[in-house]
This record gives C-alpha cells, sequence and structure tokens, in this order.
C-alpha cells in the first residue's frame, strides 16, 4: 500500500523542532557540536537549522562562550499559551493552597507518556527536572492514568517503566493494580517514587465525561506530609479542585 509522501519542508520543520527539543533533555546551553550528536546529524546541516533558529529568535547565541540557549520567542509563545489558556487565573488558587498546607502545588496535564507541569511545582534551571516526569513513578501521572479516557488507558503503550528509586513501580501489573487502589481512594501518593525524600498527593480535575483532565498535585517531604496528615493534604485538595476544574473548564 502507497503512502503519502511528506509534505515538502515537514522535514526542516521536524528537525527545526528537535533541535528546540535538545534543550529540554541537555542543558540551558549548547553548542552546534552538541546539537549535532544529539540528533545524529552532520556538524553543517545542524549549524544551519541554528542560524534559522536564531535569526527567526527561537535562538540566541552567547558571544562569550559561542553556545546556544532558547530565545525570546520561545518565551513569547511560552506566555501567549498561559494567559490565553486562562492559567495566569489559577494563581491566587494555588498560593493559597501552598500557604495552608507550606507545599509546593501544581496543576499538570497529560503529555504523551509524561504528565507536564503547567503551572506551579518546582523547576530544575538544568533540565526540564520539575516540569515533565512519567506518569508511572508520580502521584500526578498516576491520577492521569487512573481517570484516563478511552484511548489513553493503554498502559502497555506505554514506555519501560523505568525505576528512579526501589519505590518506583516497574511491573505493569503493579501498576494496574495500584491504579485501580487510585480510583477506589479518589487520590495517589508518590512515596519516594520519583526521587528520594519526596512525598506527594493528588487528586483528579475531571472533564464533564468524568475524565482526567488536569492533576492537582502537593508535594513535600515525607517529614511534612506524615503518614497521618496523607488525608489532611488530600482534603486541602480535594477543597479546591471545583474551583480549579471551573477555572480550566469554564465550560462545565
Amino acid at each position: 500500500m502507497a503512502t503519502s509522501a511528506a509534505p515538502p519542508g515537514a522535514q526542516a520543520v521536524q528537525r527545526a523542532l528537535g533541535v528546540l527539543q535538545c534543550f529540554r533533555h541537555h542543558g540551558p546551553e549548547l553548542g552546534v557540536t552538541d546539537i549535532a550528536k544529539a540528533m545524529g546529524l552532520p556538524i553543517s546541516t545542524a549549524h544551519r537549522l541554528v542560524l534559522t533558529l536564531v535569526a527567526a529568535g527561537f535562538l540566541e547565541r552567547d558571544p562569550a562562550t559561542a553556545r546556544y540557549r532558547l530565545g525570546t520567542s520561545v518565551a513569547e509563545l511560552g506566555q501567549l499559551h498561559y494567559f490565553q489558556n486562562g492559567l495566569h487565573r489559577l494563581e491566587p488558587v494555588l498560593a493559597r493552597l501552598a500557604r495552608t498546607t507550606k507545599a509546593s502545588a501544581s496543576i499538570s496535564v497529560r503529555s504523551g507518556h509524561d504528565a507536564l507541569v503547567l503551572i506551579g511545582g518546582m523547576v530544575g534551571a538544568e533540565s526540564s527536572d520539575g516540569i515533565r516526569a512519567p506518569l508511572h513513578s508520580t502521584a500526578m501521572g498516576k491520577v492521569l492514568l487512573a481517570w484516563a479516557p478511552p484511548g489513553e488507558d493503554d498502559l502497555d503503550a506505554l514506555p519501560d517503566l523505568v525505576r528512579p528509586t526501589d519505590r518506583t513501580i516497574g511491573d505493569r501489573a503493579e501498576l494496574r493494580a495500584e491504579l485501580v487502589r487510585v480510583r477506589a481512594a479518589g487520590y495517589a501518593v508518590n512515596d519516594g517514587e520519583s526521587e528520594t525524600g519526596v512525598r506527594s498527593v493528588s487528586v483528579p480535575v475531571l472533564d464533564a465525561d468524568g475524565f482526567s483532565y488536569a492533576a492537582l498535585t502537593l508535594r513535600a517531604t515525607p517529614e511534612l506530609i506524615t503518614d497521618d496528615r496523607v488525608r489532611w493534604f488530600v482534603e486541602q485538595a480535594l477543597a479546591r479542585v471545583d474551583r480549579v476544574a471551573a477555572l480550566l473548564l469554564p465550560s462545565q
């Protein structure tokens, strides 16, 4: 069966987007050689792509190091998404929740095989740590999986379940059982599964059909979210979840 040809210029667009993705995984500043190696491209090709992105404002060059970093056009698009989707309206809700609980409060959505933090939380300066995390090893990810809509609930479609700690679920059957428990409880817990010394609780933000649109998460340490206070933190999140849903999904 013949397949339709890619539209003209599609490869160049894919490669340009790939260059930008390099800054997610390989650090805030990269040289052309770094980018070429990460993408498996000739240095000359990577250099042409970089120059095109610099001209469009998506990358900028540090004259002192001759290395590149994300440019102001990326920041502009991020700001447009933030305000056009009304995420700024959630800031007071998360701020009050964080003050009440002394924990980090965030809202995340599913992005492919990861949970992507849209607002709040703690972001790593050197990578996308704190912005994007695997679904199976985080409370927010387990919530997004437990109430996933049809077509997004196939655990066999997930990549290998990497175990960053000895507490991380690394077996799909175990993950299925965990998601049953999450749905029955109405919330998920990450007890040192994403990294040692972290404990978080997450509740679902459901759409009109009862599927997970987002996750509202409180993240701290076991010293703050103690075993006997887990339920209190869950209740604090649940007390705000309707407000979050109303702001994220104004048509509900």
